[in-house]
């Protein structure tokens, strides 16, 4: 610990005398520092135990010798120290009840003793203390090294709790809690999360202060937390808290710093293992959808365990300009930001937290999942679609630029069916974009109506290309040929019922729907042309 004054005091060789302020006698000593001036507060920086002879003082006068020494308190100053025998044979008595008044150390320095003595005492116990500090963080270092090296993050944060005598949690790159030390920590970890997420946004390398606090009505934030970013990208991919009762020490200080590089390193190495996993994902994506589902086990082997023989889906997601209907909603702007890296991110987090395997790779402007059915990953994309369909922020908001997402979903498939469920997700990411959806589901459109996918602007424009002449014949006043070949088609032709709901006699139907055929140049017994007419009508006119 750094010199007190009380270490001055019995340093044996000083012959110090305390003559006022013996209760504060425990305060660290910053410096020593000698100025005869008659204020030389606009000097000091707090902390120093100053020296006089009170050359320029009017000792025995107490009126200034009370704001002498007021002066000397509120700034700061922790002690002072008078040379006795120089001036004046005996401390005055003024500057004895001024200093008792204050409350300020007052120690008296017998003509023996040079100030010059108690300048190196002070400044060889701040370089001893240094040097303590120093040689324990070097310590702290090794023990932090070996730790992370045998036991891994977990280990590491067990030994930096012990050294800062407080916890230390860790956080994924979505600001989830991934290990603490002690356990009891993650629940106060837990409550941090928000504040993650911000130091996030920031560039890194990037450090906060949270909590603090002695509020008794708050004692959750009684502990003083550091939060550190952690990775040399320009979006750190995770942080560390360290949580003490009290400010960091220099040992303290290097432990914290020892373990912010010592995870970075790991993180920076996990970073080089993920890409290498991210190629053999995209190998074993490629084998699948070419059918060789033997071939993609033999190259995963167990990384994925048991992922390519269950029940999967594939998820297919793009990134897109965000609409006007989408960027905003009841909880404002939900555009924005890197969607895909944020969905890739909420679904490797929620599948590590669920212990379940997930393959992604990502393709350009699109990311391909493969992702256990019913498991945590595919709820996690589905919930990061949600908070976007519904205009809130999304599980990660990164901010900053204006892309939007879209995502389909496959049903349940396997690894035999892999290309099937491939083709299935692209069909309800087609669907998604042409609806100006987020997220699509192809069981959705399975068990739905057909018709909502005519909402097209192609099948539209192809079904006003092939009633066109229909509706310039009706618009002369010659008849009505498209409610009769809607009635009759919808009668699946039975002539006498479609001629009842028209209010016609059957040979005027008969008539009509021969009319029909001469101006579309199409025979209405062909079941192809009748389905194409029957679309087309629901098309321009669904109801």
């Amino acid at each position: 610990m750094p010199p007190t004054l009380a270490s001055l005091v019995h340093h044996s060789a000083l012959k110090l005398t305390v003559r006022a302020g013996e209760d504060r006698l425990d305060t660290p000593v910053r410096w020593a520092h000698v100025s005869e001036l008659a204020d030389p507060v606009p000097y000091m920086e707090g902390g120093e135990l100053l020296l006089i002879t009170a050359l320029k003082l009017d000792a025995e006068d107490p009126a200034a010798m009370h704001r002498y020494v007021k002066r000397l308190a509120d700034a700061g100053v922790v002690g002072l120290g008078f040379a006795v025998g120089v001036n004046y044979d005996d401390i005055p008595a003024a500057l004895v009840d001024a200093a008792r008044q204050e409350g300020l150390p007052l120690l008296e320095v017998p003509r023996r003793t040079p100030f010059l003595a108690i300048s190196k005492a002070v400044s060889a116990a701040i370089a001893a203390d240094q040097y303590r500090a120093v040689t324990a963080g070097f310590a702290a270092q090794r023990e932090l090294t070996r730790r992370a090296l045998s036991d891994g993050p977990e280990g590491l944060l067990a030994a930096l709790a012990a050294q800062v005598d407080g916890w230390a949690a860790l956080y994924d790159a979505s600001g989830a809690v991934v290990a603490t030390a002690p356990e009891w920590a993650g629940r106060r970890a837990g409550r941090l999360t928000a504040d993650v997420r911000r130091l996030r946004e920031r560039p890194a390398p990037a450090s906060a202060v949270v909590g603090g606090s002695d509020d008794p009505d708050h004692p959750e934030n009684a502990d003083r937390v550091e939060l550190h970013s952690l990775g040399t990208s320009r979006r750190p991919r995770s942080a560390l808290a360290v949580g003490t009762a009290a400010a960091l020490g220099t040992a303290e200080r290097y432990a914290v710093h020892s373990a912010v590089a010592l995870l970075t390193l790991t993180t920076e190495r996990s970073r080089s293992l993920y890409e290498a996993v991210l190629r053999i994902d995209e190998a074993v994506l490629r084998m699948l959808l070419a059918g060789e589902p033997d071939h993609a086990r033999t190259v995963a082997g167990d990384l994925y365990g048991g992922l390519l023989d269950a029940p999967f889906r594939l998820i297919v997601a793009e990134s897109a300009p965000s609409s006007g209907a989408r960027s905003q909603g009841r909880g404002g702007t939900a555009g924005g930001g890197d969607r895909l890296g944020g969905l890739a991110e909420a679904v490797e987090s929620a599948a590590a937290r669920a212990g379940e395997a997930v393959l992604v790779v990502p393709e350009g402007e699109r990311l391909v999942v493969l992702a256990t059915d019913g498991g945590a990953a595919v709820a996690a994309c589905v919930d990061y679609a949600s908070a976007l369909e519904s205009g809130r922020p999304a599980p990660d908001p990164a901010g900053g630029d204006e892309e939007g997402l879209t995502v389909g979903l496959s049903a349940p498939s396997g690894p035999i069916a892999a290309s099937g469920a491939y083709k299935q997700a692209e069909q309800a990411l087609s669907v998604a974009r042409r609806r100006g959806r987020v997220c699509v589901e192809h069981e959705h459109l399975a068990a739905g109506s057909v018709l909502p996918l005519l909402a097209d602007d192609a099948v539209r424009a192809f079904a006003d290309g092939l009633l066109r002449a229909l509706r310039d014949h009706d618009a002369t006043g010659r008849g009505d040929l498209m409610a009769s070949l809607r009635a009759w088609l919808s009668r699946h032709g039975q002539w006498d019922a479609a001629a009842a709901d028209l209010g016609v006699h059957r040979h005027t139907l008969r008539y009509r729907m021969r009319r029909v055929e001469e101006i579309l140049g199409r025979s209405l017994d062909d079941p192809d042309v009748r389905m194409e007419l029957w679309l087309a009508l629901k098309a321009t006119s669904p109801d």
